[in-house]
């Protein structure tokens, strides 16, 4: 007979190493690990708590979704001052590009998200970069629709491909290129 480690309800703040953060570091390992979004099951196990534990931290599911999708694409560039904005936007989607491509399933757990936490991160660093553009409301957001949807759709061909070192980031530059310039005119 086995007996079960796991420690039952909230842990004790002095014995314990679990935190908001742990438990998002375990959940972006699985989910490179596993290229899928963890369970809180499997996330339990991991950090080897019973899985009430991490509900001390995230009341629900989708709130640890959010958590681990925002602070996953707080990681993509960071826009720098500088007057070269086109080489600022393609640094911002190529980061973007490597980053749901490192986390497979990342994409389709945005696009089923309700909350606009991750994509409001990505939305700044945009109109950061095209600010000395000084475009009108409109066309910005038409512009990052745009962009988003490509983006997307490159990813979405990156996670189809049989190989994916056929997919490269030079591969953006055209289309990307099309969008400097529309956004110039």
């Amino acid at each position: 007979m086995t007996v079960n480690e796991k420690k039952r309800g909230r842990p004790i703040r002095k014995q314990s190493q679990l935190s908001a953060q742990s438990i998002l570091e375990a959940a972006k390992y699985l989910m490179k690990r596993d290229s899928k979004t963890p369970s809180i099951r499997s996330l339990a196990t991991e950090l080897n708590v019973d899985p009430m534990a991490i509900y001390h931290y995230f009341k629900n599911k989708n709130a640890l979704l959010e958590a681990l999708t925002s602070s996953l694409v707080a990681e993509v560039y960071q826009p720098q001052e500088d007057p070269d904005w086109q080489s600022e936007l393609r640094r911002l989607c190529v980061s973007y590009i490597e980053l749901l491509c490192e986390y497979d399933g990342l994409l389709q757990i945005m696009l089923r998200m309700t909350s606009q936490g991750p994509a409001q991160i990505f939305i700044e660093r945009y109109r950061c970069i095209i600010a000395p553009l000084a475009l009108d409301e409109k066309t910005k957001k038409d512009s990052l629709d745009l962009l988003a949807d490509y983006l997307h759709g490159f990813a979405l061909s990156a996670s189809c491909c049989h190989d994916a070192k056929l997919i490269k980031p030079q591969m953006m530059d055209g289309p990307l290129m099309l969008i400097c310039k529309s956004l110039e005119t």
